[in-house]
């Protein structure tokens, strides 16, 4: 199959890439860097940006599923994420795209921000609060849109290795326990739900 990656320069992106390429599908990566994806026979690199609708759309139009894994080191108050979604639904109308977008946010965007531990309330209230305020603004974007969507929001993210047995946890309950969970999990999670949709139109959070 045909997977088109958003952000796919670095972290989750990256490794999904090397991941759904390494499972034998044809990669459509979109990245303002590309230093550190190298060059694979059945993958094509976009030097683009993922809030650019001709980018977007030369990226995802022959897609059977999409990734979006666009993160940022910047701390200060940001639309970025929130013109991601609103680039994603005009070029989604003006494709009549059908195919599956999954969207990684994070626990602690839209209604899981009531169900934070009190360490990671704490850790968001301190450097993390505007990200997450415009992350929420993308959920609400793409989930109020046409798209076939899901949305998945990882607990703390690690380096650590692939363990395959993190939970993905698609209701908010009471007195829940998100801790950390290692990129590659992330991945596994991603290239699997591409492969196979399970949980489509449902708000999915990941923790080991």
């Amino acid at each position: 199959m045909n997977i088109a990656i958003i952000g796919a320069g670095a972290g989750i992106g990256l490794e999904s890439v090397k991941l759904a390429l390494k499972k034998g599908h044809v990669v459509t990566a979109l990245s303002t860097n590309m230093d550190k994806i190298p060059d694979y026979p059945n993958l094509t690199k976009i030097n683009g940006s993922a809030t650019s609708p001709t980018d977007l759309k030369n990226t995802i139009k022959d897609a059977d599923a999409v990734l979006i894994t666009v993160g940022t080191k910047n701390k200060k108050a940001t639309t970025l994420f929130s013109d991601i979604a609103n680039a994603l639904v005009s070029v989604t109308d003006d494709l009549n795209f059908s195919s599956p977008i999954l969207v990684i946010t994070g626990f602690g965007a839209g209604e899981s921000k009531e169900y934070l531990s009190f360490f990671m309330r704490t850790v968001i209230s301190l450097f993390l609060k505007d990200q997450y305020i415009n992350k929420t603004k993308m959920e609400e974007i793409i989930t109020n849109s046409a798209i076939k969507w899901e949305i998945i929001r990882p607990g703390m993210l690690t380096d650590k290795e692939a363990t395959l047995t993190y939970k993905a946890i698609t209701g908010l309950q009471k007195g829940m326990k998100i801790g950390k969970i290692s990129r590659a999990d992330v991945v596994q999670y991603l290239i699997t739900e591409a492969e196979d949709p399970a949980r489509l139109y449902q708000y999915v959070t990941l923790t080991n």
